[in-house]
């Protein structure tokens, strides 16, 4: 069942994976304010706080960009604070300067990257939901705070002391089963036995094997506009990955195939990106 937030009161549908505290925090790239590109690989060594939120043109969202601004500066100086919205780096540029915001303020308005990779894009509105999240040094995400009602504030002394908790023990490994990203492959890696295939199948639900080589799976949704709006965030998930399935769309169906093309077969990379195909909201 997809995640909702609400807005006023009215249901909204969030798409993309959803963050759970003791996973391996996803890769996302964003644009930063110069128009250069960032992702999570630049805050590496530092806990990371990132506020999501709608848009800096509403009070509430004015208002957390400030308050993390002015909270920051007692934190640990291990720790870096990010706001990420939809909106254009012009005017996040505009705001910052205006405002003397020290903190990194960054857009997802060109890939939605970090909204599908969290779970955080609203499918109504096109913007980010209201959330905190505390990822540490180790790219681990030990807190998520997402806001049930986009017009409420997130909850400032909540975050606080999860941080301060963060900033006791700041390095973790992924729980069980956590661990969700793919690694790279060079050609002449070898594929995976045909008894780890089946001793992975039971994991990714739903999928067959074809010639022991690959898996494939079938996805029905209500409309083309659902099944594409899926392809979309497969697509952005896939390249921040590296990992790119075959993807077949038939009105409202979708059937994606994984192989590994370097290995001549399947990996461990096609059953974890099966996983996450698995885990998205569309």
């Amino acid at each position: 069942m997809a995640k909702t937030v609400k807005f006023k009161g009215n249901p909204m549908t969030l798409i993309g994976r959803e963050a759970d505290p003791g996973m391996t925090a996803p890769y996302f790239k964003v644009t930063a304010q110069d128009m250069s590109e960032k992702g999570l690989d630049d805050f590496k060594g530092k806990i990371k706080v990132i506020a999501s939120f709608p848009s800096l043109d509403t009070p509430v969202c004015d208002l957390q960009v400030k308050e993390f601004n002015k909270r920051s500066a007692s934190f640990s100086p291990d720790v870096v604070v990010i706001g990420i919205s939809k909106d254009l780096p012009f005017a996040q540029a505009r705001f910052c300067q205006e405002h003397e915001i020290k903190n990194f303020v960054l857009s997802d308005y060109k890939y939605s990257s970090f909204g599908i990779q969290y779970g955080l894009l609203i499918r109504e509105l096109n913007l980010l939901a209201r959330s905190v999240m505390i990822i540490d040094k180790n790219d681990i995400i030990r807190y998520v705070q997402v806001v049930d009602e986009l017009t409420s504030p997130p909850d400032y002394e909540a975050a606080v002391k999860a941080l301060s908790e963060v900033v006791k023990m700041p390095e973790s490994e992924p729980r069980a089963g956590k661990n969700t990203r793919c690694v790279p492959c060079e050609i002449g890696t070898p594929p995976l036995s045909k008894d780890r295939i089946l001793g992975l199948l039971p994991s990714v639900k739903g999928w067959d094997i074809v010639d022991d080589k690959k898996i494939v799976k079938e996805f029905k949704f209500k409309d083309f506009s659902c099944a594409k709006t899926f392809v979309d965030a497969v697509s952005v998930i896939a390249e921040e990955e590296g990992h790119h399935p075959s993807i077949l769309v038939s009105y409202n169906k979708v059937r994606i195939t994984l192989t590994t093309h370097a290995s001549g077969g399947l990996t461990d990379n096609d059953f974890i990106m099966a996983g996450i195909i698995d885990k998205i909201n569309a």
